[in-house]
Order: structure tokens, then C-alpha cells, then sequence
């Protein structure tokens, strides 16, 4: 699931973290285990902090660790604190003078928000308990 890095990342250090909800767990303890840097895991986790998903404690014995018990954070939780989109973007083309690419545009933009909204039901669907389960 590398197609978005920060989903991929969010959700499997917060399934990790389903499995022992109450450790206290370093930015860099986490980088090490993902393959990457720190600081993009303190941008990724600080989101899902904002989200109210975890909670984050400063100081030498401070980390972060789940702010809600694992069956209550859904994948659609983790996808809409990362605020991205894996569906392609609606933006309205900057230059289009055609009335024909417009019209185009905004059929395209309405079923890309279809789907949007579908795969947020489908990932509402599922807990991060559940995937530690799979």
C-alpha cells in the first residue's frame, strides 16, 4: 500500500499501536521501524494528534500513544486526518476557455466525488482493531 506514503504509514504504526494501546512510543522508534525519517513521521502523527487519534507527551520519556481505544479510530478516521485525497483532484482547469471541457470537468468532478465519498463509507467500515485481527 505505498500509493500514498502517509496513509501507509499512519495506518501501520497505528496498527502497531492497537496492539499495545498504552506504550509510549518515540518518533524515532517509529521512523527506524517504518524506513523513514523522524520528522515525516512527526508531521504524519501530528495530524492524527490534531484529529484527536493520539496524544503525544514532550520530555525525555515522552512519545506518542492512541488517544482512543483501537476499535473506535476507523481507516476513515486516519484518511480524513491526513486531509489528502487518493481520488484524483476536481480542481477546475486554470486555462480552459471551452464550454465543452468544461461541461467535461464538472461531470468528471461529480464522480470523483462519488467515489470519494464511497471509499470513505467503505474505510468508515473498518476499525484499526480489525486489521490487527486480519
Amino acid at each position: 500500500m505505498k500509493r500514498n506514503s502517509r496513509l501507509s504509514l499512519a495506518l501501520h504504526t497505528l496498527s502497531h499501536m492497537a496492539g499495545e494501546p498504552a506504550q509510549v512510543r518515540t518518533s524515532s522508534d517509529i521512523a527506524e521501524h517504518a524506513g523513514t525519517n523522524p520528522v515525516v513521521v512527526r508531521r504524519v502523527l501530528g495530524r492524527l494528534r490534531d484529529a484527536g487519534l493520539l496524544s503525544s507527551e514532550k520530555g525525555h520519556a515522552g512519545g506518542w500513544r492512541l488517544a482512543r481505544a483501537p476499535q473506535d479510530i476507523t481507516l476513515a478516521d486516519v484518511y480524513l486526518a491526513l486531509n489528502e485525497s487518493l481520488v484524483a483532484s476536481t480542481e477546475e482547469p486554470e486555462t480552459a476557455e471551452c464550454s465543452l471541457e468544461h461541461a467535461l470537468h464538472r461531470r468528471v468532478a461529480d464522480v470523483l466525488e462519488d467515489v470519494e465519498k464511497t471509499l470513505i463509507h467503505r474505510l468508515s467500515e473498518t476499525s484499526i482493531s480489525e486489521i490487527r485481527g486480519a
